[in-house]
């Protein structure tokens, strides 16, 4: 089974490498690893072109934002199960994407847990992200599985269509609703850390973000037929904040 895992960047200098140095050392032999670059004008493609034999596919070129350059990235995947790994972060282990393989079984979709670490240290925790008893009906709580922690099978992506680019930060929950709605699917849960992500992202940082990603995420429930209100969107912080004492 193959595995195609997409990271998008721009600029990336300063992590890139440590992402592909995480795809690199898996156990797993059989990943397609896709790398969209948006035209970066720093050192991230001379980095990446030192890769060649990790690197299966390596575009280079202006894009629309950060979705326009996932979908790019899905449109290209040739995998039989599809993910994402953000360009300033690493898989958990070496093992990560085999353990992902493993468990997946006859399911259309696996997801697991993330960790969120120090922006310049991985051996600093400071807050995780449990998947663990997620169910379809917490999207109208704005919650959802992790998404860099969640890997489905390619059709999956076909059916459920790409990422919508009118969205600034929440089109992954966006996705992730999409496909958790497509008819006859099952999706499997796996308790271990996937993703060790960097703290200071888009998603993870500022009151406008927070205001722009619950304004997307209460749209996206709207047209997706899902009822949800400003009410039931906030009641998710509660368990962010226990994120923060179980790491």
């Amino acid at each position: 089974m193959k595995v195609s895992i997409i990271t998008v960047c721009f600029n990336s200098e300063k992590t890139i490498e440590d992402t592909i140095k995480s795809v690199q050392s898996q156990t797993y032999p059989t990943i397609e690893y896709i790398i969209i670059d948006g035209n970066s004008n720093d050192c991230t493609n001379e980095i990446v072109s030192k890769y060649k034999d990790v690197v299966k596919v390596h575009v280079s070129e202006l894009d629309n934002g950060l979705y326009d350059a996932m979908n790019k990235g899905i449109k290209l995947a040739t995998g039989d199960i599809v993910g994402v790994l953000n360009s300033d972060d690493i898989l958990a282990s070496d093992e990560t994407v085999l353990n992902l393989v493993s468990a997946i079984g006859n399911s259309d979709g696996i997801y697991g847990d993330i960790g969120f670490y120090s922006e310049h240290d991985f051996s600093i925790k400071k807050r995780r992200y449990s998947s663990a008893g997620f169910k379809k009906s917490k999207f109208s709580r704005g919650m959802m599985p992790a998404h860099p922690s969640f890997y489905a099978k390619k059709e999956c992506y076909e059916k459920a269509g790409l990422y919508r680019t009118d969205f600034k930060i929440a089109a992954d929950f966006d996705m992730l609703l999409r496909i958790f709605s497509l008819p006859n699917t099952s999706f499997t849960y796996l308790d271990e850390e996937i993703v060790k992500m960097r703290l200071g992202g888009v998603s993870t940082s500022g009151f406008m973000s927070n205001y722009t990603l619950n304004k997307e995420i209460l749209a996206s429930c709207r047209s997706n037929g899902i009822k949800a209100n400003w009410f039931s969107i906030m009641s998710k912080y509660p368990s962010k904040i226990m994120g923060y004492i179980f790491k």
